[in-house]
């Protein structure tokens, strides 16, 4: 197999595996993250797991919300952390920090990808409270607090859409709204003046079908301009 050819395999991989080859780049379509930062507690037998869960685009991102979490809780036994980065090429990472191997970070990361979350890190500070847990409790304790972190931190879908501009006259604007609320895309700004310039988030694969409805209510009369990509919708789950 030639290296183009292995270069082809890869790619064809990562499409299959829900990523588009967009402008040069493989981008994820749509991923399930987390949407807020967030602290959970819980308490098991007299020790305390405190979980501190952010939303991450990078390792590096992830490791200095680890040592910042470390220094915020400097005192504490067992500073616990695991990563899910996505992309093309996902890195995910775990440590247990001093308990023992296998009952701490790998629970955490577990959890994490359980839930199918990318751009995710979880730090779980450990106050010990005298009382040994063993190896099935510590697993259940470290795995039950990073849920918890995520579910106050909430789940959502962001979706790769493209930034549209619409230039409407006031009598468009009722039914531009409400092709907007059917099809579930999102109006991010309006600009009023002698015409409104409506700014819409789109996933990318539903453009074409803007268009078909935007020249079906206007007889083609308006003008629909595309501008920037992001991760501009985002779904709550």
């Amino acid at each position: 197999m030639t290296e183009g050819e292995r270069g082809k395999e890869g790619l064809w991989a990562l499409l299959k595996r829900g990523e588009k080859y967009f402008g040069g780049i493989i981008v994820r379509e749509r991923y399930k993250t987390v949407k807020a930062e967030a602290t959970a507690e819980i308490v098991e037998k007299k020790s305390r797991f405190i979980a501190n869960v952010k939303r991450v685009s990078t390792e590096q991102d992830a490791i200095d919300f680890y040592e910042l979490i470390k220094k915020k809780f400097w005192d504490a036994r067992h500073n616990v952390y695991a990563y899910y980065i996505g992309g093309d090429i996902p890195v995910q990472k775990f440590s247990d920090e001093g308990e023992p191997t296998g009952t701490a970070g790998m629970p955490i990361l577990e959890t994490i990808k359980r839930q199918g979350l990318e751009d995710v890190v979880v730090v779980v500070t450990r106050y010990f409270g005298g009382i040994l847990l063993g190896t099935g409790g510590l697993i259940r304790a470290y795995s039950k607090s990073a849920g918890e972190g995520i579910k106050l931190a909430g789940v959502v879908e962001r979706i790769w859409a493209t930034k549209v501009n619409i230039k409407i006259d006031y009598a468009l604007l009722g039914k531009i709204q409400s092709i907007a609320i059917s099809e579930g895309w999102q109006i991010i700004d309006s600009v009023y003046s002698d015409l409104i310039d409506i700014y819409m988030a789109v996933p990318v694969e539903q453009v074409k079908l803007l268009r078909k409805k935007i020249a079906e209510l206007t007889a083609g009369t308006l003008e629909i301009t595309e501008a920037d990509h992001d991760y501009y919708i985002t779904e709550e789950i």
